[in-house]
Formats: structure tokens, sequence, C-alpha cells
């Protein structure tokens, strides 16, 4: 993946920018323990290897807000930003969807589309991204969500 920095003047007309997939991330069972302990979400289909081999899903899974998190590190290296900017921040999200479980220790890895740039004024613009997370290995995608975050043009 790559930054695309473009004058403030041009970033309303981004929509439909892709960037290449970003670096796969393993969401291994250590990070699962981790993620548990930091949320107090201690459920055993993440966390007791025996017991979640018993269930459809064959073995521990990562909770959906882990691989949610991870789309900082996935997408660290890629987007979208005017020059000379001052800040960028997480905004929210308009959707997020979890579709497929992450059995763990598999690799995943973002795909990132540029959907909408919203300018407020003149140096702070909204920029929408569709974002789906790929299972390494698997058709269908851990999640789907559509990202929003702020950027400021100095």
């Amino acid at each position: 993946m790559a930054i695309k920095v473009v004058p403030a003047s041009e970033m309303v007309n981004q929509k439909g920018t892709k960037f290449e997939p970003g670096p796969w991330i393993t969401l291994d069972q250590e990070r699962i323990n981790q993620f548990a302990d930091v949320t107090d979400d201690h459920q055993f289909i993440h966390l007791d290897e025996e017991k979640a081999a018993q269930t459809p899903f064959g073995g521990t899974i990562a909770h959906g807000f882990l691989t949610l998190s991870c789309l900082v590190p996935m997408c660290q290296d890629s987007g979208l930003m005017p020059e000379n900017i001052v800040m960028g921040i997480n905004y929210g999200f308009n959707k997020v969807r979890f579709l497929t479980p992450v059995r763990a220790g598999k690799r995943v890895r973002a795909h990132v589309e540029v959907t909408d740039v919203d300018a407020k004024d003149d140096n702070r613009f909204l920029i929408t991204q569709a974002v789906t997370v790929e299972i390494e290995g698997e058709d269908n995608p851990a999640l789907v969500a559509e990202w929003l975050s702020m950027v400021v043009a100095g």
C-alpha cells in the first residue's frame, strides 16, 4: 500500500481511489488472549482451544473487534491525504459487518477504496473508505466496513 498525497484542491476528486492490499497481520492465540484480557471478553470461543474445537468453528477464533482494531496496522501505509497535512483522526464507522470468523493463527489483510471525500472547508476533509479484510486462503472476508477519517491540511 502507499500513501497518496494530493493538493487540498484535488481531495474531492479522489473518489474511487483504490490502494494495494496492506500487509498481512497474524491473529495468533497470544494476540487473541491479550485482547481478551484488555477488553474483559473471555468467552470460551476465543480462549479455550479444547472446548472451541467442539464448535462449528473447529477451534478458537479472534474477536471481531480485534480484527476491526487491526485495521490501523493493516492500513497504516495507505490512505489519502492532502499536502501539508496537519493531522488525521478516526471519525468513526458508518457500517461494520463481521462476515467470517478468523481462526486463531490465520493471517488477514485490508483492501481499501476511497468512496467519498467531503470538503468541510478549504482545509478539512471527511474521507469515507470501504474496507474489506481478507482472510488468507479463504473465499469470504472477515469483515467489511465503511471507515471515516477526518484529515486537516495546513
